[in-house]
């Protein structure tokens, strides 16, 4: 919005003190109607002057309309015009200035309704055209603006859209900037700010999101699975050709299973009879008297025995349970 300056007032009041000392003088003389008319006449020149004068902003042009019909640019700085024949109806900011605007419940390609915000970075280029060729030139940008982005999201999908807002952007420059070219107008760019959709379509997306995060978990648990299973296998190879490491480990196996307060250990007659612990009986047996040590260790709130004074009990009943 265009500020009146303060330098034609100013230009006023000079003349105007001026010819107020002359006219002071012919009253001193004893002229009073020459101090009178002196006083009139440097009034009305000090008017004319004052509204000849115009400044303008260092950002700014001025469009000089002479009795209706274009007459020139003026500005920055100071200029002059005739007054009552020379008006000025436009001043144009040539500055970059920004405009928002909004497409609400506008449907995608696929049918999708969206509402979404963008902001437009313009500049005007030809100050004679913007205030000639168009009428409001503000108002014709901001519907050439709208216009233009229901269009593009009436051709894009909604999966583009959200990706893609450079691209969208580009597109939308390109188009509103040719519509304004014939009005002396630039685009400088376009930015897409937010795109909004449905509450239920993002509870749906969502959904859709967490479900595929499922999934990749699933696979990546797979492929866990099997770097195990083929880590298994090379250890097999090496118990096959090595059956002393074979039984270590199932004592191993026991000893750790037994160590975890555990009174009751499941093993499998098949793998007690391959891993040679000395039969059913034996472990049964083992077991056992570890479980009453622990007990009678409890009552007499005295440590637990150590697994490993099991194994001379262990060395003594295994040829009992082979028998």
């Amino acid at each position: 919005m265009r500020t009146t300056s303060a330098f034609p007032i100013l230009i006023f009041f000079v003349i105007a003190a001026i010819g107020g000392g002359f006219a002071f003088s012919f009253h001193a003389a004893g002229h009073d109607y020459s101090a009178f008319l002196v006083f009139g006449i440097t009034l009305f020149l000090a008017g004319i002057t004052s509204s000849a004068i115009r400044v303008a902003d260092q950002w700014s042009k001025a469009v000089v309309l002479r009795l209706g019909k274009f007459q020139a640019l003026r500005g920055p700085g100071l200029f002059f015009i005739i007054p009552l024949i020379d008006t000025i109806p436009y001043w144009i900011d040539i500055r970059v200035l920004t405009s928002s605007f909004k497409a609400e419940k506008t449907l995608t390609k696929d049918t999708v309704p969206v509402d979404v915000d963008a902001v437009l970075f313009w500049k005007i280029v030809d100050p004679e055209k913007a205030a000639l060729a168009v009428a409001d030139y503000q108002s014709a940008i901001g519907w050439a603006s709208q216009t233009a982005l229901r269009d593009v999201i009436g051709k894009t999908m909604l999966s583009d859209m959200l990706e893609g807002r450079d691209k969208i952007s580009a597109v939308l420059q390109t188009i509103i900037d040719a519509r304004t070219q014939p009005w002396g107008i630039s685009v400088q760019s376009v930015e897409v700010k937010d795109v909004l959709i449905p509450a239920s379509l993002e509870d749906a997306m969502s959904m859709q999101a967490q479900a595929e995060r499922e999934r990749q978990a699933r696979v990546i648990l797979g492929e866990s699975e099997l770097q195990v299973a083929l880590s298994f296998g090379e250890a097999a190879k090496t118990y096959t050709n090595n059956p002393v490491a074979l039984h270590l480990r199932a004592m191993n196996m026991l000893y750790e299973g037994l160590k975890q307060n555990s009174t009751i250990v499941i093993v499998p007659s098949s793998a007690i009879e391959t891993m040679q612990l000395g039969g059913l009986a034996g472990l049964t047996a083992l077991t056992m008297g570890i479980g009453q040590d622990k007990a009678l260790a409890a009552t007499n709130n005295q440590p637990q025995t150590d697994l490993s004074s099991a194994a001379p009990v262990a060395d003594s009943i295994a040829p009992i349970a082979s028998r």
